[in-house]
């Protein structure tokens, strides 16, 4: 419980500060980019640091690693709270995304490591939530302590509220959790392949972020190009560093295998979809409808209680039908997307049957997260924990940011006026893509299973 509380607290912070925004903007004086800064840093830094903190956990102990990750988000979360500009506080974001990159993969590696079988499904089904519920509270609690204003500090609680959870999860993983064995591993960290990989991942993500808002200028194409050359050389270099008998950053067993790389597809689109709609919605309700920042945070709750059954769900299935819940997962996902399409279409624009459909598509992102994990996690050795928890974590924050720039993008440019009759139509284009891109997250899951059952039959290479 200690680790899923530090995943569900750092997925909070992704979320809490979209509803914060303007009020930070307002009472720092801060410009639309550096309101910007303050949103896209944290993710930015999570992003391009979730590989190495995995590695590192592997390298110097799961529970050391942790707990300096909890400590420096704990302390840069005061620093946030307390920032006198915006120039402290996107610095103190940064820091505050360092700490989460360092405390969130020793979760899904603790899982793997400490799990196995039926137990390790039940706990995957608790960090799926962990995750979700993260996002959507960050929303809510986010519209409920601005509106609340309390002792007039306005946005700062949302930071603050950090600080006394951080320190009571400290003190638990120092009490609960296991004591770190000697090291499994004992070469040194890949500084090489993790420079590479950071500058990757930095090229894409940072013009993800900021390029929607900016109009997408020349040089968020130049990153966006210079990004697959890098990646090109992290491949090589991974590849050399491997073949001289060293450690690369991320096992080339992790990426060799075909029904994991169809899997990590899947889970890119259905994160894309999820993030996406969670920004549309909020602007969509705020924006487009003129609703208040406490109302769009609770639209999703319906969301977050469905996908918490998916966990439960896949602990009751027999195991013979596991291999078809992750494509199953993302059916209903689609069929969540078409059924909230089919509401606006019939002139419903928002309350409860609306907002009750929304739980058809948490369920099916609860089934697909929670299976498509799980069928990652069983389909490697446990020597490989590390490097799988931080493949996954960086798929998901790189979905996550790609769906807000495009989807995001598009419902933007659709609802310019803010009018809610364009608001509607925004939105029910970036649902039937959302459709389209869970139809696809379902194709990719069902020849992940042909792969694995072909690598595993008899005579496969």
């Amino acid at each position: 419980m200690v680790l899923l509380a530090a995943q569900f607290m750092a997925n909070v912070d992704t979320a809490i500060v979209n509803i914060a925004a303007p009020s930070i903007q307002s009472d720092l004086g801060a410009s639309g980019g550096e309101a910007g800064l303050v949103i896209s840093c944290y993710v930015m830094a999570y992003a391009v640091l979730l590989v190495t903190g995995a590695r590192l956990g592997s390298l110097h102990g799961h529970r050391r690693v942790f707990t300096i990750g909890m400590t420096v988000f704990t302390a840069a979360s005061l620093a946030c709270a307390l920032a006198p500009g915006s120039v402290v506080l996107i610095v103190a974001r940064v820091v505050q995304g360092a700490g989460a990159a360092l405390m969130v993969p020793q979760v899904l590696s603790g899982i793997q490591l400490h799990f196995t079988g039926q137990q390790r499904i039940k706990a995957l089904g608790h960090y799926a939530i962990a995750l979700s519920g993260g996002a959507v509270a960050g929303q809510a609690l986010g519209g409920v302590l601005i509106a609340a204003d309390l002792f007039g500090t306005g946005w700062r609680p949302i930071f603050l509220i950090n600080v006394p959870v951080g320190l009571l999860l400290i003190t638990a993983a120092l009490r609960v959790m296991p004591r770190d064995e000697e090291a499994r591993e004992t070469q040194e960290l890949d500084l090489r392949g993790m420079t590479l990989l950071s500058a990757a991942v930095l090229l894409l993500i940072v013009p993800l972020l900021l390029g929607t808002d900016q109009g997408w200028p020349a040089w968020t194409w130049v990153c966006l190009g210079l990004s697959l050359p890098v990646l090109v050389g992290f491949r090589l270099s991974q590849r050399a560093l491997s073949a001289r008998g060293g450690r690369p950053l991320i096992a080339e067993e992790v990426i060799r295998q075909s029904a994991v790389r169809w899997w990590l597809c899947a889970q890119a689109m259905t994160t894309m979809t999820y993030f996406a709609l969670l920004f549309v919605l909020a602007v969509y309700l705020q924006d487009g409808l003129g609703r208040g920042p406490a109302y769009a945070g609770l639209a999703m709750v319906s969301w977050v209680a469905a996908f918490g059954l998916g966990g439960p769900l896949l602990a009751w299935t027999p195991e013979r039908s596991r291999a078809v819940m992750p494509a199953l997962g993302c059916l209903v996902l689609a069929a969540g997307y078409v059924a909230i399409f089919a509401c606006l279409v019939a002139g419903q624009r928002s309350g409860p049957v609306m907002f009750g459909l929304l739980g058809l598509g948490g369920l099916g992102l609860g089934i697909s997260s929670n299976s498509l994990i799980g069928a990652m996690t069983f389909a490697l050795p446990e020597r490989y924990a590390a490097d799988l928890s931080g493949v996954i974590s960086t798929n998901g924050q790189l979905a996550a940011a790609l769906g807000v720039a495009t989807l995001g993008g598009i419902y933007l440019s659709l609802a310019a006026s803010g009018s809610a009759s364009l608001s509607v139509h925004a939105l029910e284009v970036v649902l039937g893509i959302s459709a389209v891109l869970s139809l696809l997250s379902a194709a990719a899951a069902e020849l992940a299973n042909r792969r694995l059952a072909a690598d595993a039959a008899p005579g496969a290479p």
